[in-house]
């Protein structure tokens, strides 16, 4: 098939895991024989005289690049009209790229590219597919009580019933949607994220090396690596920090990545008098994490609101010892007391019990990482994936979905 995919992430440009996402599952449908075309961005803050736009083909996929317009717009402080303005030039490429070469089904992930998905669908009267790959209701715990938030809200509900075939990456996430943007989930197909074969192995030496690196002391470390956001749920190992050194004096904390949420992360360490226990290393390069995980002693996913969670995927390929809230897609890739240890999101007494638990008994904690490792072979291959994409591709029809007005918007919690 040919397949167009929209994303406003891919590979080197990567915010989260959604570009990721889109660059693994771009590969796997090449390397099973179908041809596809991504249209996505330039780094932001660039222009066409700094980045052009560019026409590559990387790994056996077609990469669109597209370069920003000349408006000065930032993506932190225009967030709706730098959307617009993407979407504008993804639209004008897309039409360029019709000139010689037409899609048969058209994949948009994420409300970001909604605009132009919509408009290059509807040029071509292919089908439209959608990836949502999490809610702007599900970020902020079912509130939509500012402008910008209904804005996005009502993207993503234009996006979720335009779209003749809709998926989501868990069963968790096909709830949410459904009842958020008024679906029927039977009409919601859910296909796990996955995750990468690649080289995990780190000599004996090295960990050591990274080990006193990061805790001189040779004490236990418990390592978080994600977005700095409110909703991967930091702030709750950081309150649970003092309960797991009494009981395991020495215990560090390393925090691995970025975001908004940074500086109340350090302000959250300094009143609960661990900051110095704790490490804000920021960004990590693929090897440099790899290390980390097979230094840590507890790999620790606090997340109040998650999707799926590739993290997860990731520490078990590293065979780390891990703990997770029960947060949406968390709950269906950590099988509590099987491939790790759960606890309810938010719940730090229940945080700090799990990584006592895995200090506790490290045999246990082995058992647990080899399962872990075990499963991403079955339910987590990619190339498995992509053939679960595919099915929904063929299966995908133009609907008549009829004029779609404005959605309401919940005044009080979107959930309740």
């Amino acid at each position: 098939m040919r397949v167009l995919m929209l994303s406003w992430e891919y590979p080197p440009v990567v915010v989260g895991g959604l570009g990721r996402h889109v660059h693994a599952l771009a590969k796997n449908l090449s390397e099973a024989g179908h041809e596809v075309v991504v249209l996505c961005r330039q780094q932001a803050g660039t222009d066409v005289t700094t980045h052009p736009t560019t026409d590559d083909v990387l790994e056996g996929v077609r990469v669109i690049r597209v370069a920003e317009d000349p408006p000065h717009l930032v993506f932190e402080r225009d967030l709706v009209a730098w959307t617009l303005a993407m979407g504008h030039a993804m639209t004008r490429a897309g039409l360029a790229l019709f000139k010689e070469w037409r899609p048969d089904v058209i994949h948009a992930h994420d409300w970001l590219v909604t605009h132009p998905a919509v408009a290059l669908a509807e040029e071509t009267g292919k089908p439209l597919v959608a990836t949502i790959h999490a809610t702007e209701a599900g970020r902020h715990s079912g509130w939509l009580s500012q402008p910008l938030n209904q804005q996005v809200h009502s993207v993503e509900w234009w996006l979720a019933n335009r779209a003749d075939a809709l998926v989501t990456c868990s069963s968790a996430m096909r709830t949410e949607v459904a009842h958020l943007f008024d679906l029927d989930p039977a009409d919601i197909t859910v296909i796990h994220n996955g995750i990468e074969p690649r080289s995990w192995r780190v000599p004996a030496a090295t960990v050591q090396a990274t080990h006193k690196q990061y805790n001189p002391g040779g004490g236990p470390i418990l390592l978080f690596f994600g977005r700095l956001e409110w909703e991967k749920g930091v702030q709750d190992l950081i309150a649970a920090l003092p309960r797991i050194r009494r009981s395991h004096p020495g215990t560090r904390l390393v925090v691995a990545g970025k975001g908004r949420h940074e500086t109340e992360l350090v302000q959250d360490a300094r009143k609960a008098r661990v900051l110095r226990s704790v490490d804000f290393v920021g960004h990590l390069t693929d090897r440099q994490l790899v290390e980390a995980l097979a230094a840590a002693d507890v790999v620790v996913l606090p997340s109040r609101y998650e999707p799926f969670g590739i993290v997860a995927l990731e520490a078990a390929a590293a065979g780390a010892p891990l703990v997770a809230s029960t947060a949406g897609g968390l709950g269906e890739v950590v099988v509590h007391g099987e491939t790790g240890l759960s606890f309810a999101p938010g719940d730090v007494e229940g945080l700090a019990a799990s990584v006592r638990t895995v200090l506790d008994d490290p045999a246990a904690a082995r058992r647990r990482t080899r399962a872990a490792k075990a499963r991403l072979t079955s339910d987590f291959d990619w190339r498995r994936i992509a053939a679960a994409t595919v099915e929904v591709y063929e299966t995908a029809r133009v609907a008549n979905h009829g004029p779609l007005g404005r959605p309401k918007i919940a005044t009080g919690n979107a959930f309740i």
